[in-house]
């Protein structure tokens, strides 16, 4: 592990403000524990920001794109051009997850964590480690150095977003030929076949699926990640994208701001910065279970239960802003519901959970 990682600061969540917040959704006139997993959702950003009056009325989905040297292989269905145009469309409030977040009030911002080009448009914000990774078939994708420098940088984003009043932050990437370098680290992580895990990302035929094996194979063995060190990992078959969501999920509970995790390569990255530092954990929301074949064992790995069961594998946080309404759903009854002294009603004997 890295000094830099090593030294951030995480204060735990408030263990007497989860008990007020508990205590609440108890009072409230409805069967104990009925949300669920959006009780517990709500408990823990309470929790998490030391405030039992939960307000994420300030939200973004942060799109970190980058380019990954392993689209050489032919693992993905499309090229990397299309890389730095979904970059441009999220910048201009036009790509699927601007479309889905605009009617629930989610604002958005792209980030270059290192396309191969420029996106050239300033709504873009520019935070580049280098012209894409390296091709991880042949040799790792980054230097332990700028991975890193990604993780810094993503940690850095989540102060940023703080100091402006933000209250939630949605995972989402952008990157052809991520699902492959997401892939391989989780297989690195279980000690898994490649065959087990890999699945067609964005549309592979059967073809590019066995192709997408047989890369994923290959880059395990010339790297030889070592899986009891989540950097080295990262460092030699992941991505600028996945890095610096990994600093995402530890900037969440550094400045004490809950972080969804998206799909599987932002769950990936949740994975990867839990493993650095398991105290980042405080922070982290799970939206939706992707349809990708790694999913479900990295979210059993991960320790969250999604909310979200819809087969979904679009990417860009289209999932993780899916999640958002249905917090918002639950915070009105957490803020607005009548307790059972308002109705007159004997309150349920409280189970403990």
């Amino acid at each position: 592990m890295s000094e830099y990682v090593q030294q951030l600061s995480m204060p735990p969540a408030s263990a007497r403000t989860a008990r007020r917040a508990r205590a609440r959704w108890d009072a409230i006139a409805k069967p104990t524990g009925s949300l669920g997993v959006l009780e517990d959702a709500v408990t823990k950003i309470a929790a998490l920001t030391e405030d039992e009056h939960v307000d994420i009325s300030k939200r973004c989905v942060v799109v970190l794109c980058a380019d990954n040297g392993v689209v050489a292989e032919g693992v993905s269905s499309s090229g990397a051009d299309v890389t730095p145009i979904i970059a441009r469309s999220v910048a201009h409030g036009v790509s699927s997850v601007c479309l889905m977040s605009k009617p629930v009030g989610i604002d958005w911002l792209a980030v270059d964590m290192g396309m191969f080009e420029p996106a050239g448009d300033e709504g873009v914000l520019d935070r580049r480690i280098a012209a894409g990774t390296g091709n991880i078939s042949c040799g790792p994708a980054m230097t332990r150095e700028q991975a890193i420098e990604a993780i810094r940088t993503g940690v850095d984003l989540v102060g940023m977003l703080a100091a402006q009043g933000y209250r939630l932050i949605a995972t989402g990437e952008m990157g052809i030929g991520n699902t492959t370098t997401a892939t391989a680290m989780a297989c690195a992580f279980l000690d898994a076949d490649p065959v087990r895990l890999c699945g067609r990302g964005s549309g592979l035929d059967d073809e590019g699926l066995e192709r997408k094996i047989g890369v994923v194979r290959r880059a395990l063995e010339v790297n030889a990640p070592d899986p009891d060190d989540a950097l080295d990992v990262l460092a030699k078959v992941g991505g600028f994208d996945i890095a610096g969501m990994c600093g995402l999920f530890l900037g969440g509970a550094v400045h004490r701001v809950p972080v969804v995790v998206d799909g599987l390569i932002s769950s990936v990255a949740a994975w990867c910065a839990l493993r650095m530092r398991p105290e980042c954990g405080v922070a982290m929301l799970a939206s939706h279970l992707s349809a990708e074949p790694a999913a479900s064992l990295v979210a059993q790995n991960l320790g969250l239960e999604p909310l979200l069961h819809a087969g979904m594998r679009l990417g860009e946080g289209t999932g993780a802003v899916c999640m958002v309404p249905l917090l918002d759903m639950a915070l009105s009854l957490y803020s607005n519901g009548a307790t059972f002294d308002d109705c007159g009603i004997t309150s349920y004997e409280v189970v403990p959970r």
